[in-house]
């Protein structure tokens, strides 16, 4: 039997706002354990909530930029159930009324092809506190800090049909809330949490099959390879004449494996009523027009400009704009540099990117800023700089020896362009091979890069390969 897979996916956004979303309590990653959780986050009799207004900006920047639905009027609920990292025995949530509903996602696939994905709902909560297992010997500790941190949790169709699909989805929507400031990304940090709906069904069957749910992974890779480890074990279960249950399960990188973790609860399980401590959110206009006119250019919007203002490839577009900061990079070093778009996007994507790969840096610890790279670009443009060049003077620059120029000018590194004085050391080169001068003339053509070679490397790797080239086989030549 041919199987097709159903996904849908929950992703939780930390708001990057200053304070909690119903407290002011510090949202600051790397506290100290419960240093950072007021009498509101631990649900103290009489504690009252305030709603942080930040949030519920974000929130509709969030849905303007999709172009969804903005709900003039949204509500918060109790969700209730026990669990020890959740002090007040409910999470404040939106259910029936969410601030966000009804919009698409276009999500561009490696191979240049366009998937939508529906987007249901995406609505303010407040996070749950930490359980800690590993320091406390068959203990349990909880850590209360995160309790209350604002979430944004954007809640998608089941419109994805396979892993690769899920993932492109996530990195669209990792990547837009980056754009939009609204929240920093940082997986490891738990800032961008990610719920994967996962079930099977026989092709061509309407029905849904029974989901699972894969609960907060960290990363894309480990999302692909629990997606594709629970669609393989669904269809085991079903093959072998079992049925799929209905459960919340965690997925073990180092076994590679979901397990199961508690069986899955529907909403009504958790008895959701409005909170009776909040007042409706109800927006005007000026609000949202307010909203609307700070968005910034997205990424799609973006990506077209590069295509169609700088000549790039849809392929280097999409590199070059797949983070606001790299986008930004990339725009800076060319103005910088005032070259040819094509020669700086290659530089930003080849030899800078594979640099902050190699050291485990991100754009903001760089030791080469866009000004430093578009000098660079400069002395390439202008023949000041061959390739090979370029490339030591670009390594000295990651060491910390200066800009390019100040290199240029210490290690004495500018290409030869003087045709004379190419043609003076063609001549002395050759003439230290004669056999293999010979060996060309007599019609063996691979014997060329030979005495490249030896004259680039009589030139230092100074001379203009170009022009070296081109000399070079006008002297053997004639």
């Amino acid at each position: 039997m041919q199987w097709e897979t159903v996904i849908g996916l929950e992703i939780h956004a930390q708001l990057a706002t200053k304070s909690k979303i119903f407290s002011g309590t510090s949202t600051a990653f790397g506290a100290e354990p419960n240093t950072q959780a007021n009498v509101v986050d631990l649900g103290l009799p009489g504690a009252l909530p305030v709603l942080n207004a930040e949030a519920v900006r974000l929130a509709v920047k969030f849905g303007l930029a999709l172009d969804a639905k903005i709900n003039r009027r949204s509500i918060f609920a109790r969700k209730n159930y026990f669990y020890p990292d959740l002090p007040k025995g409910y999470q404040i949530s939106q259910m029936d009324l969410p601030i966000v509903a009804q919009g698409e996602v276009h999500v561009v696939m490696d191979d240049g092809t366009q998937k939508t994905v529906g987007l249901t709902r995406a609505h303010l909560e407040e996070d749950a506190g930490k359980s800690l297992h590993e320091d406390f010997h068959g203990l349990t500790g909880i850590d209360l800090n995160r309790a209350g941190t604002p979430l944004l949790e954007i809640v998608s169709e089941p419109d994805m049909r396979s892993a690769k699909e899920a993932v492109a989805y996530a990195k669209t929507i990792h990547s837009l809330v980056r754009y939009l400031g609204m929240c920093d990304g940082n997986m490891q940090e738990g800032s961008f949490r990610v719920d994967a709906n996962v079930s099977v069904r026989p092709k061509g069957q309407v029905e849904f099959g029974t989901r699972a749910e894969v609960k907060n992974v960290n990363s894309f890779r480990f999302l692909e390879r629990a997606i594709n480890f629970e669609v393989e074990r669904q269809i085991d279960v079903l093959e072998s004449g079992r049925k799929v249950v209905q459960e919340t399960r965690l997925y073990d990188p180092d076994r590679d494996e979901t397990r199961s973790m508690r069986s899955k609860e529907e909403a009504h399980d958790y008895r959701y009523f409005p909170d009776p401590d909040l007042l409706p959110v109800v927006l005007d206009e000026a609000f949202i027009e307010s909203v609307r006119m700070g968005l910034p250019e997205l990424p799609q919007a973006k990506k077209q400009r590069f295509i169609e203002q700088f000549g790039l490839s849809a392929y280097d577009a999409n590199f070059l704009t797949s983070e606001r900061e790299l986008a930004d990079f990339f725009e800076s070093t060319l103005k910088a540099g005032g070259c040819e778009a094509k020669l700086c996007a290659n530089w930003v994507m080849g030899d800078f990117s594979a640099a902050l790969n190699k050291a485990g840096l991100d754009l903001a610890h760089s030791p080469v800023n866009a000004e430093m790279l578009g000098g660079l670009m400069k002395r390439i443009a202008d023949n000041t700089l061959s390739g090979k060049l370029a490339k030591d003077v670009f390594e000295a620059m990651w060491a910390g020896e200066g800009d390019a120029d100040a290199i240029i000018e210490k290690k004495g590194l500018k290409q030869i362009t003087d045709e004379g004085a190419i043609a003076a050391i063609v001549d002395e080169a050759l003439a230290q091979f004669p056999e293999q001068v010979a060996e060309f003339r007599s019609g063996k053509d691979k014997v060329f890069g030979f005495l490249v070679g030896q004259v680039m490397k009589a030139a230092k790797g100074k001379a203009n390969p170009a022009q070296l080239n081109a000399v070079l086989k006008q002297r053997l030549e004639s």
